[in-house]
């Protein structure tokens, strides 16, 4: 049914610095599927928080929640949720470093309390902080991901948890917390085979940590020129900036558009 299929991680690779959708980018997502190559995002993001972007580029195929949450051709096929009870482990043991614990679903997101760090962490990512009431979210509520809030603490987080929970350090203020061995390559292979798409080549634009699973895994790694430099040691080509027509010429490199 398609030629390819080109994933593209959103803050600093898909996005500008203002988290928005250039429109020479929103104009080159439509060009890929007129030329039958299918264009899925792949971010730490959850559907609720950018559909915004899902309609400026008609991209309706997401791994979402670093692989945590998928759909296909706006179809859920896949997700890994957190248990409660780990969920309640994880915000109790974040509290002994005053680390807020952020609860994410494809529509909704909680927060158990704010201090300064959430508030640098969301204004980082230019989102509204939470609403606070996490536990109480999660009692009715599934959960594919959360977020810790937190600065200098990354290891005694992996070292806790170690098993149960994986971490991406993704901004200065915090790190998305998944099941374990959850990772934008998992949710890559899991759309893959619930969507019949195993055979088809595969192209993926990254620039942090997160990325690095995905980058590993497909046919055609590409990383943007503003990317982590052990991150650029994964790509098959590099290409310019996000904010100088860094996807359009990445696609270009490999005559997709």
């Amino acid at each position: 049914m398609y030629k390819a299929i080109a994933f593209f991680d959103l803050d600093h690779t898909l996005l500008n610095e203002q988290t928005k959708v250039d429109d020479e980018v929103a104009e080159a997502m439509k060009q890929l599927k007129r030329n039958n190559v299918l264009p899925a995002i792949s971010s730490g993001r959850n559907i609720f928080e950018i559909t915004e972007i899902m309609n400026r580029t008609e991209i309706d195929t997401v791994v979402g929640a670093n692989g945590s949450y998928v759909q296909f051709e706006g179809k859920p096929v896949y997700k890994s949720l957190v248990p409660n009870k780990l969920i309640s482990e994880f915000m109790e043991y974040a509290k002994q470093f005053d680390d807020s614990v952020t609860v994410y679903n494809d529509k909704d997101y909680r927060i158990d309390f704010v201090n300064d760090t959430v508030r640098d962490n969301y204004a980082s990512i230019n989102t509204p902080v939470p609403p606070v009431g996490a536990q109480e979210f999660i009692q009715d509520n599934e959960v594919v991901m959360m977020v810790v809030n937190t600065v200098g603490h990354d290891q005694d987080y992996v070292d806790k948890f170690a098993g149960k929970l994986t971490f991406f350090r993704n901004t200065p203020y915090s790190m998305d917390v998944v099941m374990d061995r959850g990772s934008k390559k998992r949710g890559i292979q899991e759309l893959q085979k619930n969507a019949g798409l195993e055979d088809v080549p595969t192209y993926a634009f990254g620039d942090g940590n997160n990325d690095v699973p995905m980058l590993e895994y497909v046919d055609h790694p590409v990383v943007m020129g503003n990317g982590l430099p052990h991150v650029k040691e994964l790509a098959e080509y590099v290409t310019t900036n996000n904010t100088d027509h860094g996807i359009v010429n990445g696609l270009k490199h490999f005559n997709l558009l």
